[in-house]
């Protein structure tokens, strides 16, 4: 009888943390929802008024044994349709090809430039600038073990007051800088700005820029389109309006240099650099009792290439499970701080409770229900009710960020790729969700350890980006 009670409290814990966890990210959804409804409603306008008024942006592009794809990246970034910017790759140490294919392609000659250290970063070796391109230099330096230290070393070098950091291998949108600057021209007090990533599988991509959207073939790539729906539509575009946002994707990100600078740069000991640095501005600026906003677009200006296979979803979930813990105890103090705002008071402590122990909640959750029914502890109908709740408002949560897209940027045209988009948010919450929970409570165990698991080797799809001088079909 005794063990009984306690099951039938341990039930209802468990259910009132779904429910209320759940419940917070419908109110995020229905917050994103009335963002962008204001958002789009004044998009017309806001480009009428500030067409001619765009801030001189550096775009800092870390480089890794990319040879075979960093010429097609850095001639994409070249065509950005913005007045004025530099593109300085950094090449960290690649073993391969990469600086003499960029030598190559763009008539690289050493530039006697002076590099002043602000931020901390392996040394560098030489400095090339372009013959053909003007607004082109190339970095050359140490290997530094990760994407920081490259970053931070572009950064030591960029010009201009507003940096855009990303990946070699992602794909912007031509209007991706013109949007992505907006919330620094509304307003001076704008520090960051983060911006929508989608999925590039299944998209066909020219000269790299995105030609034809579509959708991937691959089920597990599917799946993650859902993930990445509810993540940036629904719970991103929900914090920024409280300036609550405690993460800037590190493929798509625009920041304001000094501010970054004055934060220390990205800590190389980071495990994810781009949430470490967007919390210790947080933590930064609420200490100097500065006013300061960290916003976020709606529109779908980067594309990024997702994991088609198991094994590297995997690395991937467990990598930014270990990033999420390290960067939260890393700037603990934000939690409760005074003068910290929705980040310190809502977000902070949300992404304590539910998004860092929420998956040992779910998993274990999970596991005493089973077994509680196993041994006849637990009604069925109990066990049913459980499930219900668990999977049903997962299921409502989905459904809800993918009827935002289908309201505000219609991404995905046909009406047979809704009705697919609509059937894997269902089936999302039937075994894919829980196997990522359980990634996460094996990450968050590695970490507690401070076992230090290597990021591996990330295997990606170019069949988006392959044949590009076919004709489409």
């Amino acid at each position: 009888m005794i063990l009984h009670a306690i099951l039938e409290i341990v039930q209802w814990v468990f259910l009132g943390y779904f429910l209320l966890l759940n419940g917070t990210y419908l109110a995020l959804t229905a917050s994103a929802l009335f963002g962008l409804r204001r958002y789009l409603g004044g998009g017309n306008a806001a480009e009428r008024v500030y067409a001619r008024l765009e801030i001189p942006i550096s775009l800092i592009v870390p480089a890794y044994n990319e040879e075979a794809t960093i010429v097609a990246s850095v001639r994409a970034l070249l065509q950005l349709r913005y007045q004025q910017f530099e593109v300085i790759v950094v090449n960290d140490g690649s073993r391969d090809g990469t600086l003499a294919a960029l030598q190559k392609e763009f008539a690289l000659q050493p530039f006697p430039e002076a590099y002043r250290v602000q931020v901390r970063s392996k040394p560098v070796r030489g400095i090339y600038r372009s013959l053909t391109h003007p607004n082109l230099r190339v970095i050359d330096k140490e290997n530094g073990g990760g994407k920081a230290d490259a970053s931070n070393a572009g950064l030591n070098a960029a010009r201009y007051p507003l940096f855009y950091c990303g990946d070699a291998d992602s794909v912007l949108d031509p209007d991706s800088l013109r949007r992505a600057v907006r919330p620094f021209l509304e307003d001076p007090c704008t520090v960051a700005c983060g911006g929508t990533v989608r999925i590039v599988n299944g998209c066909r991509v020219r000269g790299g820029f995105m030609e034809r959207v579509a959708l991937p073939r691959s089920p597990l790539v599917l799946l993650q389109i859902i993930e990445y729906l509810r993540a940036f539509l629904g719970g991103r575009m929900g914090w920024a309006p409280i300036n609550g946002l405690l993460i800037v994707s590190g493929a798509f990100g625009l920041f304001h240099r000094q501010t970054v600078i004055d934060a220390g740069g990205y800590r190389p000991e980071a495990i994810g650099e781009d949430m470490d640095l967007v919390v210790r501005m947080h933590r930064m600026l609420s200490e100097r009792g500065q006013k300061y906003r960290i916003a976020f677009v709606p529109d779908p200006v980067c594309w990024t290439d997702a994991p088609e296979d198991l094994a590297t979803l995997s690395r991937q979930r467990k990598r930014w499970q270990r990033g999420l813990a390290d960067s939260l105890y890393h700037s603990r103090k934000l939690c409760f701080a005074r003068g910290s705002g929705a980040a310190g008071w809502l977000a902070f402590p949300f992404f304590v409770v539910f998004e860092l122990l929420g998956p040992v909640v779910e998993v274990g959750g999970y596991l005493i229900m089973v077994l509680a029914w196993a041994l006849g502890l637990l009604s069925m109908q109990s066990f049913l009710a459980f499930a219900a709740a668990a999977v049903g408002l997962g299921v409502l949560l989905s459904a809800s960020s993918l009827l935002l897209e289908e309201l505000s940027f219609h991404v995905y045209p046909r009406a047979r790729d809704l009705l697919l988009l609509f059937f894997v948010a269902i089936v999302e919450n039937l075994g894919y969700r829980q196997l990522t929970a359980f990634w996460r409570v094996q990450a968050l165990v590695d970490w507690l350890r401070g076992r230090d698991v290597a990021w591996g080797t990330m295997k990606r799809s170019t069949k988006w980006q392959e044949d590009e001088d076919q004709p489409l079909p």
